[in-house]
């Protein structure tokens, strides 16, 4: 369902592959003597890159760390109800038409005429033109150097008008898109849109490829001295922290903060005496961590919430790896692989309503909801089965080393990130490995995004965090051409579902073509779905206002960051 809203507040979020890196904890929040509000919101990991569209910098830590500051056309709310941001539009973008038998699939977008970038530029449907070019596949010959992480939505768009303020987007002959609104929105691979006027002022033509290339590279090397939000960065890097102030050109309801601090900070152990202590108001951490919870719900003026979010953990294989080519090899490291244990381990005792999730992209309360798993081997720690699978294989024990025609089968590379849950999980799969004579060699990372892209790893557990959107998202995690396929999978039928359930002309169409992509795909072993990560949030309930999780999005906390207040 749609709604409006006169006055939401900017914020990002995207399909992404979540980074967790080392960081640093920051100073307090309050409010100072000169009546200035302040608030340090704790980012619990290194952002990759200072924009989004980028494999590298494809995190929920750079999402929420430009909150306030890009300008989007929607968002999902927590109730999982979309609102438009009528801030930044003029009107709701204008559906011309959606059957693309009866002529291209159309639709516009016209911004508010007192929409204005923090230099005071003017917003015009060329920042949305340029936004939509740079999102799209080098292959397309807009952007040359350009490595976007979910280009699909973008490359299906045939042409853009501009007209002012307006911009009317068209599709390939053929082509629909059942999520066309959510093309700049907050939930897009960008986050929202760029200030296309910045390419020309550094002497960039962005209509010539390699120049257009450079302006992206630009965007996620520099830091943002330029905003469309409520808010600014005015200080910062991507090692330690950033620092926002009130955007001075914003149009909007002016933000009632005055000052955000989000220190990077990826030690949760410490997280509950900077707490205690004043030094911050709050996080709203991707990795869930039983113990800060449970001494957090014990601290008087702490609002702490727990439930299932958006992000959910699985575990990949390499598929260019020779030995993991193997299907057979592959189903029976799956099948060794005990996801009940992984999941009781890390949530029993502080989420026991955990639920192991069967369906890769639809949640159980999904009436596109298929149970993929029943009846399957994969993820039960069946020893005997995983056994029978390699013998059936003609694969051999040597002593406790599995062999193949006298040739040892890895060791493999098992890697994450350095969490408490991935650290407790990666473990228990070296555990289980050995119980087939399968050596995994444990190695954490603090580099997810760069680690994936570069393909350095055997076995990889990771988390995809997500929107209500579905469309694109067998097509972002396994056609053969997606950048987010980081094992390689290879497969011409699920190319063509996948193509077929992002182009679908509703909804219903696009929810089949996507479970028979994963009908395919989980006989192949090459995701592992373990279950959806619970989330926790907690802020500072005696002096916060307007703070709130939401768990629709990758921005989380801050998706209404420009609606954030002091008490009293």
């Amino acid at each position: 369902m749609f709604k409006r809203r006169k006055s939401l507040a900017l914020a990002a979020a995207a399909t992404s592959a979540v980074l967790v890196a080392s960081g640093c904890s920051g100073g307090g929040g309050g409010e100072d003597e000169g009546g200035s509000k302040e608030v340090t919101w704790v980012i619990n990991s290194l952002p990759g890159a200072w924009q989004a569209t980028s494999l590298a910098g494809g995190s929920v830590y750079v999402i929420q760390m430009l909150s306030g500051i890009l300008p989007y056309t929607g968002q999902w709310q927590p109730d999982a109800t979309y609102e438009y941001n009528m801030d930044v539009l003029a009107e709701e973008p204008t559906l011309v038409n959606e059957d693309p038998d009866e002529g291209p699939f159309e639709w516009s977008i016209t911004l508010a005429d007192d929409a204005v970038w923090s230099d005071g530029e003017p917003m015009t449907g060329e920042d949305l033109r340029v936004t939509w070019m740079l999102g799209t596949n080098p292959e397309e010959g807009y952007c040359a150097g350009c490595d976007p992480r979910a280009s699909t939505s973008n490359d299906k768009v045939e042409s853009v008008e501009v007209d002012g303020k307006t911009a009317t987007f068209q599709l390939k002959e053929g082509l629909a898109d059942p999520e066309w609104m959510g093309l700049f929105d907050a939930h897009s691979q960008s986050g929202g849109f760029y200030p296309a006027h910045l390419a020309e002022e550094n002497g960039w033509d962005v209509d010539n490829p390699d120049e257009l290339g450079e302006f992206y590279a630009w965007l996620h090397a520099e830091r943002p001295e330029w905003s469309g939000g409520p808010f600014q960065i005015v200080d910062g890097d991507l090692e330690n922290e950033v620092v926002k102030e009130r955007n001075p050109n914003w149009w909007g309801e002016e933000a009632p903060l005055d000052r955000i601090t989000m220190p990077y900070n990826t030690d949760e152990g410490t997280f509950v005496n900077a707490f205690v202590n004043g030094e911050i108001d709050g996080a709203n951490p991707a990795d869930y961590s039983e113990d800060v919870i449970l001494q957090l719900e014990d601290v008087a003026n702490a609002e702490v919430t727990v439930a299932e979010g958006a992000t959910w953990e699985h575990i990949d294989i390499n598929l260019n790896n020779e030995q993991l080519a193997d299907v057979e090899l592959r189903r029976a490291i799956f099948t060794a692989i005990d996801r009940d244990d992984i999941a009781n381990r890390n949530f029993g005792a502080g989420y026991p309503d955990y639920e192991l999730k069967n369906n890769h992209v639809f949640g159980g309360d999904s009436p596109y909801y298929v149970d993929h798993f029943e009846g399957e081997s994969q993820g039960t720690g069946d020893i005997d089965e995983a056994t029978s699978i390699l013998e059936d294989a003609g694969y051999e024990l040597d002593g406790d080393t599995l062999t193949l025609d006298g040739e040892e089968i890895g060791p493999f590379r098992l890697r994450s990130t350095d969490s408490t849950v991935r650290n407790t999980s990666v473990q228990l799969i070296q555990s289980q490995l050995a119980e087939i004579g399968i050596t995994a060699n444990i190695e954490m990372t603090d580099d997810l995004g760069g680690m994936l892209s570069e393909k350095e790893y055997d076995i990889v557990q990771f988390g995809w965090s997500g929107s209500p959107y579905f469309t694109g998202n067998a097509n972002q995690f396994w056609h053969s051409e997606s950048g987010s396929n980081f094992g390689g999978y290879s497969n011409d039928e699920v190319d063509e579902l996948a193509e077929k359930a992002i182009n679908a002309s509703d909804l219903d169409s696009a929810a089949e073509f996507t479970n028979e992509a994963m009908e395919i795909i989980v006989p192949e072993a090459y995701v592992l779905p373990i279950m959806a990560e619970p989330n926790y949030f907690f802020a500072n309930s005696d002096r916060l206002v307007n703070v709130h999780d939401n768990l629709q999005s990758s921005y989380r906390a801050t998706y209404n960051i420009g609606e954030w207040d002091i008490a009293g």
